[in-house]
């Protein structure tokens, strides 16, 4: 993997590290369990940017056609199957799942190695004064680009 601080995408998938630091973890120097979320945003965030989609830009283009728009989680399932401890270095691992007009689902994983230590499936909706919007054009034929099909 290179050192690029956002990941890179590789055969349809972001991937990007991250290392545990000891606000992290709790009091027995594992990952605390919403840290994870923490670093799955992070890997969505990430996602989004190398798919050139600067968030900043994107806002700027964005704002007149649809004042007020913001990527949400609507949903998350989540299973934890192993722990991470102080000092370990993840694997993060975001792909599209499945691309709709106003909606991504998204498959992400954090892993040590070999070892998979955290599922999810993450719907994130488009929405803008508060009601679904469809996603922007650009971005949604990045995304449907790199969708994985088992």
């Amino acid at each position: 993997m290179t050192a690029s601080l956002d990941g890179e995408i590789r055969d349809g998938r972001h991937q990007m590290q991250v290392r545990v630091y000891f606000e992290d973890t709790d009091s027995g120097q594992i990952v605390y369990h919403a840290n994870f979320l923490r670093f799955m945003e992070r890997g969505r965030t990430n996602y989004l940017r190398l798919l050139g989609t600067n968030q900043h830009a994107l806002l700027q283009e964005v704002r007149s056609e649809a004042p007020g728009f913001a990527f949400v989680v609507r949903s998350m399932t989540i299973d934890f199957l192993k722990p991470a401890v102080l000092d370990d270095v993840l694997d993060v691992v975001t792909l599209p799942q499945e691309v709709r007009g106003a909606s991504v689902t998204l498959l992400q994983e954090c892993r040590r190695a070999d070892d998979l230590l955290v599922t999810a499936r993450v719907r994130v909706a488009f929405i803008s004064g508060g009601k679904a919007q469809r996603i922007p054009k650009a971005l949604r034929l990045a995304m449907e680009g790199h969708r994985f099909t088992p």
